[in-house]
């Protein structure tokens, strides 16, 4: 029998082996191919032509006997191919896709530092095309794919800040954020039932990034009207589509930096995310991190458009909170690590030092030093950078390690560049019925006049008197040109109220309306109710013109800062100022009253109904005690005479 079975193996070896030459030297077109693996996609790229315009090029053939793996094609991406493809027996070239990642530092007037970090992903795919299906993902990170196809997103812009950024003190940052979590979402035009698609994907989001986004519904969502428009390319979408949401309660801690450190391509291993270390991060006066993704152009035709992903963090490092004796900041300082490599998967990482008001080193010494100067307009203004290029080996000089040092050489600081547009917010009046909420908006430029699409949003129970609503500006009415209101309904939706105004120039715009505060339900109360209920703040949007005039017609380097923060505009660009969120106190019940009424009702119910009870219920019975022993004997001695008994 054993006989038997051991021919009945040899055989089928025999088989397969006939059947793998036989296949070897006539290949079938339908014959299914195996999933590929890391040794597959080097062959595949080897067939395959590396530039765009050679994608219907002949492959070369390869020597037979021997395999030319790439080592930078091996970790290529690939998608899968259309049915129409794969019938054809035709192979596409997979999707381009490149990291750059980007550090500025920028010394302000206060003696604080700071930081602002950007990693660019930037992948030549479509998710949407109809029967193509993206299989692997190389720098892309996988999470946030398969949250773009399954939701139809177009666009998602979510942040979370933890401080108030000083505009007064600090200047314009290159990228402003509320204080909390801020998310506002694009759809497609496909998207049928977007309140129900909106709610799965804050459950999603809170999940990958472990945040409270969760928590987010009709109560706190808004759509705008005017104040948002796609910032990636196509037609301009339907406001239906859109929905905007802000947290201004969240707080950032580490489980929020973690989750977005994992989608780098490198992680915190290598490169400039070695620098992400959370005691640091969140040892600073004010800290925020995003994560933007949008389509762009893949070439200046724009005939077929890219998906970028774009994660900044922005931290400033307060001169007196992190224990610095002295006016000396370093990386090691300031994130107690160096860096000894850049990124391998990275195309593009530098480190940019504004240097702009340290005229010939007049202000602090920088080192070490280096040659490469780069200028750029940001914000408006020209603002020139020290180059650090650390996929230069040279950067990490002959220690294998970079560690940027700036010494301030004297006491006095360069002026701080005073913001053309800046908000405030506060709540007035007293008492806890009614109250009147102040916005003002300030226009710095000495001569010229700018709009401001200004967006605000209430909760529900601020029941606001949009009668009282007046604009001021000089001691003027300021009547707005564009109102949307949409008032709040109790318990379902937020108020909504956008208004375009212009602002004369060197002047404050008050805009003021009052209110009433609600009685809420006693379920409805947070933990601490007395601290108080926070309020979302003001947005405004406005296009500023630049300081510069007619600079447009210099010469710049273009490749400085493309994607941190607009370099490309030159006489106008777009900005987005923020207020201070509110803090108002509601009605709120002694919620010792409570407890004081259990006590008193548990004390009524135990000596009243239970005494009650228990004269209804117990039964009485007479119980006699046994009698002593001599009681006893004489009971008996009583007994036998005829007595009787004691």
């Amino acid at each position: 029998m054993a006989a038997y079975k051991h021919s009945a193996v040899l055989l089928l070896c025999c088989f397969a082996l006939v059947s793998d030459r036989t296949l070897a030297s006539k290949p079938d077109q339908n014959r299914a191919e195996p999933e590929p693996g890391p040794e597959s996609h080097a062959r595949k790229s080897d067939a395959i032509s590396p530039r765009e315009d050679d994608s219907n090029r002949e492959p070369e053939p390869e020597p037979a006997g021997s395999v030319q793996e790439d080592p930078g094609s091996r970790w290529q991406a690939t998608e899968a191919l259309d049915p129409a493809e794969e019938a054809a027996g035709t192979r596409r070239r997979a999707p381009n896709d490149q990291f750059q990642e980007e550090l500025v530092i920028r010394p302000l007037s206060s003696g604080d530092i700071y930081s602002s970090f950007q990693f660019r992903t930037r992948w030549d795919t479509d998710f949407f095309k109809p029967g193509r299906k993206v299989a692997n993902y190389r720098l892309f990170p996988k999470s946030l794919g398969q949250v773009i196809t399954k939701f139809s997103v177009r666009e998602l812009h979510v942040s979370f800040t933890q401080g108030f950024w000083r505009t007064m003190q600090w200047g314009p940052p290159f990228l402003s954020a509320p204080p909390g979590a801020e998310l506002w979402v694009w759809f497609q035009d496909t998207v049928t039932d977007v309140d129900g698609a909106w709610k799965e994907l804050t459950n999603v989001l809170s999940g990958i990034f472990c945040a409270s986004l969760n928590f987010i519904d009709s109560t706190n969502t808004v759509q705008p009207s005017a104040s948002f428009k796609p910032l990636g390319v196509g037609n301009v979408t339907n406001q239906k589509f859109l929905r905007y949401a802000v947290l201004p309660r969240e707080i950032v801690c580490t489980e929020n930096l973690t989750p977005w450190k994992k989608l780098l391509p490198c992680g915190s291993k290598t490169g400039l995310a070695v620098l992400l270390k959370s005691e640091k991060l969140f040892h600073s006066s004010f800290h925020s991190q995003a994560v933007h993704i949008r389509p762009v152009c893949q070439n200046w035709e724009c005939k077929s458009t890219s998906w970028e992903l774009r994660q900044t963090l922005n931290v400033v490092f307060d001169l007196h909170t992190s224990g610095q004796s002295k006016r000396e900041w370093s990386l090691f300082k300031m994130f107690s690590r160096t860096l000894t490599e850049a990124c391998p998967l990275a195309s593009s990482s530098k480190i940019y030092v504004d240097v702009t008001d340290n005229s010939q080193g007049a202000l602090f010494e920088l080192s070490p030093s280096t040659p490469s100067l780069s200028q750029a307009v940001v914000l408006g203004d020209r603002r020139t950078y020290s180059v650090y290029d650390l996929v230069n080996p040279d950067a990490f000089g002959a220690q294998r390690s970079l560690n940027i040092l700036l010494r301030w050489r004297t006491a006095d600081s360069a002026d701080a560049l005073r913001p053309l547009l800046h908000g405030e917010r506060y709540v007035a009046g007293y008492g806890l019925q009614t109250g009147e909420i102040h916005t003002l908006i300030y226009n710095n430029h000495p001569y010229r006049a700018f709009p401001v699409l200004l967006l605000d949003t209430v909760p529900w129970y601020l029941r606001l008197y949009i009668h009282t609503l007046s604009v001021t500006s000089r001691a003027r009415d300021n009547k707005p040109s564009y109102i949307h209101y949409q008032p709040s309904k109790d318990r379902l939706r937020p108020h909504l109220l956008e208004m375009l105004l212009q602002l004369p120039p060197n002047s404050v715009t008050e805009v003021t309306v009052q209110f009433e505060r609600a009685l809420l339900k006693w379920t409805e109360y947070t933990p601490d109710p007395n601290h108080g209920f926070y309020v979302g703040h003001s947005m405004g949007v406005s296009i500023l013109y630049s300081i510069l005039g007619s600079w447009s017609s210099v010469a710049m380097d273009t490749n400085v800062c493309v994607s941190v923060f607009p370099c490309k505009e030159e006489s106008t660009y777009f900005v987005r100022v923020y207020t201070e969120p509110l803090l108002v106190n509601l009605p709120t019940p002694d919620f010792s009253m409570p407890y004081n009424v259990i006590c008193l009702t548990c004390t009524v119910v135990a000596v009243g109904y239970g005494s009650l009870y228990n004269l209804l219920t117990r039964t009485f019975q007479v119980d006699e005690p046994s009698p002593s022993l001599a009681k006893r004997l004489a009971n008996i001695i009583r007994r036998m005479r005829g007595v009787p008994l004691l």
